[in-house]
């Protein structure tokens, strides 16, 4: 949670503009040569933690509504840091963008470059910068709904940002959790990750194409997730050399099928890539 993982600064990115709110849970001041430092005790720290957790689920269910009242298909993608999630995204914008509209949200601790690689790839994306943050909540997702002005139909993909522990807490209002694991990080990653793969609707297996090159066991990965979560489906993947990517087109189709209805006046992909 935030007060143990140092969260204490949000900071948004929109194009050139950029501003911060910063807060802090504890505080010292001096009282005639001598510091005194305040603390919050440990109930109103538990406290805070459910407040939080509360306002998010409230939040999520607001921006579940609002997806499901428009026909946006809302994916949250989780992974380590270079797991390939950007890469993935612009491979399946280039693919699939003129049949389906996307939008996407990115979230990193700093720079607009995964937003700005998105928008060569044809999809209209908004950066969003966390500073000491460590993962996306539902309110900076409902803000950057607003200003994305996201079309019905859209599929909408939230790149949450690079970390397997806070993200694992935070509904978006997502109608799916993606969690990308890629060949280097190990077979084991499930069982030293277990909250975010237990909470995974799909697993992306991603990097195959490096597979003989390192140490990793597709069975005993596969095997760590389903000892976690039986319900989830896995797919073994690469966005660099395309193994694995028509399973997870279908598995895209299938799901916006389900969730998203055909665009009614929103953007063209021209006019999506040009933003």
């Amino acid at each position: 949670m935030c007060a143990s993982c140092g969260c204490s600064e949000i900071v948004h990115s929109h194009g050139d503009l950029e501003h911060s709110h910063a807060g802090t849970l504890e505080h010292s001041h001096e009282h005639g040569g001598a510091v005194h430092t305040h603390e919050p005790a440990a109930a109103r720290e538990l406290r805070l933690e459910h407040d939080l957790l509360e306002s998010n689920r409230l939040a999520a269910a607001q921006n579940r509504g609002l997806f499901e009242a428009r026909g946006i298909l809302c994916l949250n993608f989780v992974s380590s840091p270079g797991s390939g999630k950007t890469t993935l995204l612009e491979r399946t914008i280039r693919d699939l963008g003129q049949h389906l509209t996307f939008a996407v949200i990115q979230g990193d601790q700093a720079t607009a470059r995964d937003a700005e690689r998105v928008r060569r790839a044809g999809a209209r994306a908004i950066q969003l910068n966390t500073g000491t943050i460590c993962h996306l909540d539902a309110a900076m997702v409902a803000r950057a709904v607003s200003e994305l002005d996201v079309a019905s139909g859209s599929i909408l993909a939230i790149e949450n940002v690079g970390n397997l522990v806070c993200p694992a807490l935070f509904d978006l209002g997502e109608h799916a959790r993606v969690v990308v694991a890629s060949v280097p990080e190990g077979s084991d990653k499930p069982v030293k990750y277990p909250y975010i793969f237990r909470s995974a609707d799909l697993v992306l297996v991603n990097k195959m194409d490096l597979g003989p090159y390192v140490d990793f066991e597709l069975e005993a990965f596969t095997g760590y997730v389903r000892s976690l979560n039986r319900k989830a489906t896995l797919l073994p993947v690469s966005a660099t050399s395309g193994q694995g990517i028509d399973d997870w087109y279908r598995w895209l189709h299938e799901h916006w099928r389900q969730h998203g209805v055909p665009s009614a006046g929103g953007p063209t992909r021209t006019e999506s890539a040009s933003r």
